[in-house]
């Protein structure tokens, strides 16, 4: 405790600081915060909800109910689920209209409303991979290094409740943990490789999927799960290349990456490293190779109904009604999903990451969604609803 003082001290100051102003000048004016509020709405205003298989979102919402049902807001909910016959879409759909009421997910700034938000796409990838390094496998995927420190400052700090500080010691102070470019350098990260697998970008894309498959030379496929990252902010390497001016922003898909990569090869580990975000992995045997992964909530996803969310405006577990349009499409994705999962680009709401399942089809379909979306947060009747994003 002692030894983080010293990062408390400096956090105590900035926040002194930047509430400081100049009485010669006056207070500078400040851009209105963006809100984001729960408008109610009537079943009838959520496009598709009458048509969609809801049935087929049924297993993942009872997934989550399990994990709830001790809380007072889900109890009766939860309770009820218990009875119903899952596999009837009537059934399903009376449940929650008879449970849950709908409401719009707003973000206002000022006097601009936006009920509608980006939703992307992610999937589950399959690399290929080994457990020793060669001339083949050279791209490592690592454990948590055990110099990586999380300090959790909520105790002392409310306003930053679901913030957590990530770095490392050196000497007697606290120091942002390495970044992608500095990784190497770590000693402690020797000994914490997991696997190495036969390309440092398909490395990279595993790290933002969050999880995935490897499959070994012996024909054994593990499964990665994030464990923990290092601190240092997501940047998309597909914007750093059209801020270089190499491609478009129609270009810069996935595909359009991959292909101008193979084309410069020379600046692969340039590109990479324009991301200093790490995701640190735990592996585990894959067991049902029918389960998806398991998300941020502890269940395994499920393809087509579960979605990531920032759980700071949308608790995890949450069922929720998406309007949105099928990748690179005008045709409608209007469905009930559930919000099982975060990540580390997903921020404020409305917005979501789609979770897609594994295989060719579904990194096809991740790789082109970048779609807007209007997004319900279906709630248990007569409680509460949840605090609209983290303390201020």
């Amino acid at each position: 405790m002692l030894r983080l003082s010293g990062l408390l001290a400096a956090l105590l100051t900035f926040a002194l600081l930047a509430g400081c102003r100049s009485t010669l000048q006056g207070p500078p004016k400040k851009p209105a915060a963006p809100a984001t509020v729960y408008e109610p709405a009537q079943w009838s205003e959520l496009p598709g909800w009458e048509t969609d298989n809801v049935q087929e979102a049924w297993q993942a919402f009872l997934e989550s109910c399990r994990a709830l049902r001790f809380r007072t807001e889900w109890a009766t909910a939860c309770t009820a689920a218990q009875a119903v016959a899952g596999d009837s879409a009537a059934s399903v759909r009376s449940y929650f209209e008879q449970n849950f009421e709908p409401y719009k997910i707003v973000k206002i700034t000022g006097s601009t409303r936006e009920d509608t938000g980006l939703i992307t796409g992610y999937f589950e990838p399959l690399l290929r991979g080994a457990r020793a390094a060669s001339a083949h496998f050279l791209a490592p995927l690592y454990s948590p290094p055990p110099d990586l420190l999380t300090v959790d400052l909520v105790s002392l700090f409310p306003e930053l409740k679901g913030k957590r500080v990530r770095g490392r010691l050196v000497g007697n102070k606290v120091v942002p943990y390495y970044t992608r470019a500095e990784l190497p350098t770590d000693p402690a990260l020797r000994g914490n490789e997991i696997v190495w697998v036969d390309s440092a970008l398909d490395a990279l894309l595993l790290e933002v999927q969050g999880s995935g498959r490897v499959q070994l030379p012996d024909g054994e496929v593990i499964r990665l799960q994030y464990a923990d990252q290092n601190g240092q902010p997501y940047r998309s390497i597909g914007r750093y290349l059209v801020t270089q001016g190499v491609l478009t922003v129609d270009q810069a898909t996935m595909p359009g990456i991959r292909a101008w990569l193979v084309a410069h090869p020379e600046r692969l580990q340039e590109v990479l490293n324009a991301n200093p975000s790490v995701v640190f992995f735990t592996a585990a045997p894959l067991g049902d190779p029918n389960l998806g992964p398991k998300g941020a909530q502890g269940i395994p996803l499920t393809a087509g109904r579960s979605v990531a969310v920032d759980p700071n405006f949308v608790p995890l577990g949450t069922p929720l009604f998406l309007a949105s349009t099928q990748p690179a499409s005008d045709l409608p994705l209007q469905r009930l999903v559930v919000a099982q999962d975060t990540g580390g680009a997903i921020n404020g709401a409305p917005r979501a990451d789609f979770f897609w399942g594994s295989g060719p089809q579904a990194a096809e379909a991740a790789g082109k969604m970048r779609q807007q979306g209007t997004l319900w947060l279906l709630w248990p009747r007569n409680t509460p609803l949840p605090s609209s994003g983290p303390p201020r």
